[in-house]
């Protein structure tokens, strides 16, 4: 099943979020996408339709960001750093945030983890600085949930069916740097990640994945009939 990426654009302000914020991190060839197809699917079957999107390449501006930095020529690290922060700017003010507010649920294929540990890690910025500039370009939205895929550089890289780009192809000690610090992050929160490793069957992580978000749909539900005249999703 194919995945169509992001919404019609609009606008929302910093307002609190009513829907559900779900994004999915890990290395590269983890298995992100094929998780959020069957997230995707369990939904529907629920009655609901889910907002898919990712990171970079949620807009069209995205797009455009998202041929630079991953298959144009090489650019500095802040540089680097800056354009996937405003890319994801842009990608919260248009997509996410007036998704969650309309009261919807988000599924993103990567989120501002991904900076910390490719851009903060990878290449050695500090993490707090790039931390920040997400917080900044993004108002400070969070997920509910983050779900990590937990993949060795080798093992991602032989899952990988498509010419890798410019970051994929960076050498094994930048993406167990990208490994650790992912690890290190969900660690240092364990009420917000779900951390899996990668190399379990497709079916029984999307089992785990179903397990930890059905409750958090239960309750999106529960507080949507609890509204004046109902609500989404």
């Amino acid at each position: 099943m194919g995945l169509s990426y992001g919404v019609p654009p609009g606008h929302g302000g910093p307002s609190q979020p009513t829907g559900l914020f779900i994004a999915f991190e890990g290395g590269d060839g983890g298995g992100k996408t094929t998780q959020i197809q069957r997230l995707t699917l369990w939904l529907r079957q629920q009655g609901m339709t889910p907002v898919v999107t990712r990171e970079p390449g949620g807009t069209s501006v995205g797009l455009q960001i998202r041929q630079l930095v991953l298959h144009g020529d090489d650019l500095s690290a802040r540089a680097e750093a800056l354009l996937f922060a405003a890319d994801r700017a842009h990608h919260v003010d248009t997509v996410i945030r007036p998704a969650i507010e309309a009261g919807q649920i988000v599924l993103t294929d990567r989120y501002l983890d991904s900076s910390v540990a490719y851009q903060g890690a990878g290449r050695a910025l500090a993490s707090d600085d790039v931390l920040a500039l997400s917080l900044w370009a993004t108002q400070g939205l969070r997920p509910h949930l983050t779900v990590l895929l937990d993949v060795a550089p080798q093992e991602g890289r032989d899952r990988r069916m498509a010419q890798p780009d410019r970051v994929e192809s960076e050498p094994d000690d930048f993406h167990e740097r990208v490994r650790g610090h992912f690890v290190a992050l969900a660690a240092a929160d364990p009420g917000r990640y779900l951390m899996l490793d990668a190399g379990l069957p497709v079916d029984d992580l999307a089992a785990q994945v179903v397990a930890h978000v059905e409750p958090l749909v239960t309750s999106l539900r529960t507080d949507a009939s609890r509204r004046p005249h109902g609500g989404p999703p």
